[in-house]
C-alpha cells in the first residue's frame, strides 16, 4: 500500500528516469504500469580521522635593552600578552637583571604574532622552540 505522497514521489521517479521513447508525454507517466522499486547503494563508511596533533610549543623570550624605559616594557608587555601588571613587573626586572626572561611559552605561529607585535613597538623579544 502506497500512500498518496509515496505514490506521487514514485511517479515523478519513474519520468525523470525513464528512456525517452517509453515516456507517453500526454500525461507526463511513464508507458510502463509497474513501478521502479529503488536500490539502496551501499557506501563505505568514511574513514576515521586521527585526532589533531598538539602544536609544538615555542618560548617568547624577553630582552634587556637599554633604548626603552622599564615602565614602558611593563605597558607594552600587559597590552600585547594576558600577563597581568605584577607578572609584566615581574619578567621585565628579570629581563633587566639576568639578560633575558622567559614571558609565555605558546604555538609557533602566536609566538611569531608576538615577536612582530613586540618589534612594532621597539622591544626586543625573540623566539625558539621547546
Amino acid at each position: 500500500m502506497y500512500s498518496i505522497r509515496q505514490d506521487a514521489a514514485l511517479q515523478i521517479y519513474n519520468i525523470q528516469h525513464a528512456e525517452p521513447e517509453k515516456l507517453d508525454r500526454g500525461n507526463n507517466t511513464c508507458s510502463n504500469d509497474r513501478p521502479r522499486t529503488l536500490k539502496r547503494v551501499q557506501t563505505q563508511p568514511a574513514p576515521l580521522k586521527s585526532p589533531p596533533q598538539r602544536m609544538r610549543p615555542w618560548k617568547v623570550l624577553l630582552h634587556n635593552d637599554d633604548i626603552n624605559e622599564m615602565v614602558y616594557v611593563v605597558e607594552t608587555i600587559m597590552v600585547l600578552t594576558p600577563l597581568n601588571k605584577y607578572e609584566a613587573i615581574i619578567r621585565m626586572l628579570e629581563a633587566h637583571t639576568k639578560g633575558k626572561s622567559l614571558l609565555l611559552t605558546t604555538h609557533r605561529e602566536r609566538a611569531e604574532l608576538y615577536w612582530e607585535q613586540f618589534a612594532s613597538r621597539g622591544v626586543i623579544v625573540t623566539i625558539k622552540p621547546v
